[in-house]
C-alpha cells in the first residue's frame, strides 16, 4: 500500500507539473513573444544546469559525436515542439485543444518506430494512430474559423510539434538501442539539449521580436515556474517514474494531458468547451486503448 501511494503521488505530480506548462506558457505570452520566451527560458535553464554540473564536478565535453545528436534532439524536442505550441497559443488556440493535438506524439512514435528502430509496428498501432488523428481532426475542424488565415494556421501549427518530437523520440530510441553508442547522463544530456535550444532561438527572437519582454513580477514568476517546476521538476519526476514503470506505461501518462489541461485552462482563463471537444477527446482515447491492447485481444 505504501508503494502504491508513492507511485500515485509521483504520477499525480508529473501529470500536473507537465501540463501546467501549457498554462504557464499562456500566462507568459502577454509579456514576451514565443521565441523570446523560449530564448530566456532555455538560457536560464542552461545556466542553472551548468552551475549544477560544475559544482558536482560532472561537467564534461564528450565530443561532437556524442553531444551533437543530443543537441539536434534538443532543438526538435524543446525548440520546435514548444515553439509550435507557443505560436498556436499566441494565435488564441485554447490550451486544451493544443494539448489534444500534441498528445498524438506517443501514438505517432509507436506507429513509425518500426521504420526507424526496426521494432515491429503492428496494424493495431496504425489503427490506433488513424483513430487518434480522426479524433483530433473532429475537435480542430469545429474550432477553426475558416475565414481567418491566422485561425487555420494557429490550429494546424501544433502538428509541427507532433512531427518534431516524434523524430526526436525515434532518434533517441535508436541511439538507446545501439549499445555501442556512448550514453550521456540525464542531467548532462539536458544541458546540451537546452543550450542548443537557446542558441537556435537567438535569431528568431532577435529578428522577429527584438528580444522584447516586459519584466514584470507576473512574467518573472511565470518564467521561474516554467524553468523550475516544468523543465526541471516534471523532467525529474518522469525519470523517477521510468525507474518504477516501463516506458510504455509512462508514455501513456501523456494522454492524460488534454483533459487535465482543459480543466486547468477552464480554471485559469475560463476557456469554454464544445461538445465536439468531448467527442474528439473520446475518439482519441479509443485510439489509445486500441494501441495499448494486448495482441491477443486484437489480431495484429
Amino acid at each position: 500500500m505504501r508503494w502504491s501511494k508513492q507511485l500515485f503521488l509521483l504520477i499525480t505530480g508529473f501529470v500536473l507539473l507537465w501540463n501546467s506548462g501549457f498554462i504557464g506558457a499562456e500566462y507568459g505570452l502577454p509579456y514576451a513573444g514565443p521565441f523570446t520566451l523560449l530564448f530566456w527560458r532555455y538560457l536560464a535553464l542552461s545556466l542553472l544546469l551548468l552551475i549544477y554540473l560544475y559544482v558536482r564536478n560532472n561537467l564534461l565535453w564528450p565530443g561532437w559525436r556524442v553531444a551533437g545528436p543530443q543537441m539536434w534532439i534538443g532543438i526538435l524536442s524543446h525548440g520546435v515542439w514548444l515553439g509550435c505550441v507557443l505560436i498556436a497559443l499566441n494565435h488564441d488556440v485554447p490550451a486544451g485543444v493544443v494539448a489534444l493535438v500534441v498528445a498524438l506524439q506517443p501514438l505517432s512514435t509507436g506507429a513509425f518506430s518500426g521504420s526507424v528502430t526496426g521494432e515491429k509496428t503492428s496494424a493495431r498501432k496504425w489503427a490506433g494512430l488513424i483513430i487518434g488523428f480522426i479524433g483530433v481532426g473532429i475537435t480542430v475542424s469545429f474550432r477553426i474559423d475558416y475565414q481567418s488565415t491566422a485561425s487555420v494556421f494557429g490550429h494546424l501549427i501544433p502538428l509541427g510539434s507532433v512531427i518534431a518530437i516524434t523524430i526526436a523520440s525515434l532518434l533517441q530510441r535508436k541511439m538507446d538501442l545501439q549499445k555501442s553508442s556512448q550514453q550521456m547522463p540525464v542531467d548532462l544530456r539536458l544541458l546540451y539539449q537546452s543550450a542548443a535550444t537557446a542558441l537556435v532561438m537567438i535569431l528568431p527572437a532577435w529578428w522577429a521580436e527584438n528580444f522584447s519582454a516586459t519584466w514584470q513580477p507576473a512574467f518573472i514568476y511565470t518564467m521561474a515556474w516554467l524553468i523550475l517546476a516544468v523543465s526541471l521538476g516534471a523532467y525529474a519526476l518522469m525519470w523517477m517514474l521510468l525507474k518504477r514503470m516501463d516506458a510504455t506505461r509512462v508514455a501513456s501518462l501523456f494522454y492524460l494531458g488534454p483533459p487535465v489541461t482543459m480543466f486547468m485552462a477552464w480554471l485559469a482563463f475560463g476557456d469554454t468547451l464544445m461538445i465536439t471537444d468531448f467527442i474528439g477527446l473520446s475518439i482519441v482515447f479509443a485510439g489509445v486503448v486500441i494501441t495499448n491492447m494486448k495482441s491477443s485481444a486484437l489480431t495484429e
